[in-house]
């Protein structure tokens, strides 16, 4: 088996591929180009999808060029798989800023000075924003059936459950396909990688390719990731679990894959980081906090840094310590008028973004889970002033793994 594909299985990243005997073959004779898609409806991609662009860092390892398409047109439409209802609609302004913030994380991840590996960036709007309708259902709409595209699960499940699907996202699927075939046309794109969620519309592309062009081309898909819970991957009770460090900071990022279930431990060693895999399974029987810790900063380095990393594991073990003001904590910064304004313990929980509901800090101090410099909390009535804060900064902590720290100025 092709070396890529065999480290692509043994990190547990294979679901399905449209010929794998064939892609094997191929990927033994030549370094190709393979594509992914990321459609932007937000600002900042998260965890959940991490996986793929793991994929993409395996193909550059293995000498292989990632193409990245950034959906600017398909954004437009909404992707309806793995949906129960349709996407909000953004305006044009809101999918250009998301495009420039997502393709600043990516490259975070890819970028390399090597020519043959370096990623190249694609936008779809490129070619879908001048397509001529009729055109369009004359050269590309006749190579799709009705009948094939209802059995696809994006357009199935809606159906089965009587939720509507408009005619807009029924067509998705098919701008999808239409992008393989313009990277293969233009970029000699030969594969496309993504979710499970996405089998059906990568068929389609292959498919298309097929019978436009008679290239043969091949499709890749990774499984859905749920954690040992049975949550969904990528979100938090708190929120999402962004890339973006404008919406979360490094030390909480750190902190995500430091509290990871035991249970998946070695399972995300080999999917978010780079260890090498005989190494993971010497070590898999080690300490399950140290197994943890390495994680988090593997994990971290790879986005934040190497020195973000250190710092993030310094500042956990200083939190922890029951002596520490956590110092090196992410801060939230007020100002000391503000304080003569009589803030509560209440309001400062909220202002430090730990908990957004006030009943919740409420019920929370009462069960003695609030701590000021380590200090417990009792009292939903306390005014918190300049008293409080020694070197001009506090530490608020909720149980044992929520810190954050208040400065004033």
């Amino acid at each position: 088996m092709n070396k890529f594909l065999k480290e692509f299985k043994e990190r547990g990243f294979f679901y399905q591929c449209t010929n794998e005997t064939e892609l094997s073959n191929l990927l033994d004779k030549k370094k190709i180009r393979a594509y992914i898609g990321f459609d932007c409806t937000a600002e900042s991609l998260h965890v959940g999808s991490l996986l793929q662009i793991m994929c993409l860092r395996l193909l550059q390892k293995h000498g292989h060029q990632p193409i990245v398409l950034l959906g600017g047109g398909t954004t437009r439409i909404g992707d309806p798989s793995g949906k129960d209802k349709t996407r909000k609609i953004l305006d044009e302004n809101e999918i250009e800023k998301n495009i420039v913030n997502i393709k600043k994380i990516l490259k975070t991840f890819l970028d390399n000075k090597d020519p043959n590996t370096k990623p190249i960036f694609v936008n779809n709007y490129t070619w879908l924003k001048d397509l001529n309708y009729i055109s369009f259902l004359r050269d590309i709409g006749k190579h799709f059936t009705i009948n094939k595209m209802l059995t696809f699960d994006s357009v199935k499940l809606r159906l089965d459950r009587e939720q509507s699907l408009s005619y807009m996202e029924f067509n998705y699927m098919i701008l999808q396909a239409y992008d393989f075939l313009e990277l293969n046309k233009k970029e000699n794109c030969l594969m496309q990688i993504g979710g499970s969620d996405q089998w059906g519309n990568i068929v389609n592309g292959v498919d298309l390719i097929k019978r436009y062009s008679n290239n043969q081309c091949y499709g890749l898909t990774t499984p859905l990731i749920t954690l040992a819970t049975g949550a969904k991957m990528g979100k938090t009770e708190d929120g999402a679990i962004w890339l973006d460090e404008r919406f979360l900071s490094a030390y909480d990022y750190w902190q995500f894959w430091r509290n990871t279930d035991d249970r998946d431990v070695i399972k995300f060693l080999n999917f978010f980081s780079e260890l090498e895999i005989p190494e993971i399974n010497k070590i898999k029987n080690e300490n399950i906090n140290n197994l943890k810790i390495l994680l988090a900063n593997k994990a971290t380095e790879m986005l934040h840094g190497k020195k973000a990393a250190e710092l993030s594991e310094k500042t956990a073990k200083e939190v922890f310590s029951e002596n520490s003001t956590g110092s090196s904590l992410p801060s939230i910064n007020i100002k000391l008028k503000d304080l003569e304004k009589k803030i509560n313990i209440i309001d400062l929980v909220v202002l430090s973004k730990l908990e957004n509901s006030r009943s919740e800090v409420r019920r929370l101090i009462k069960g003695n889970a609030i701590k000021i410099d380590n200090k417990i909390i009792n009292d939903e009535k306390l005014i918190i002033d300049e008293s409080f804060f020694k070197n001009n900064y506090l530490k608020i902590s909720i149980g044992k793994k929520r810190h954050s720290k208040i400065t004033i100025n």
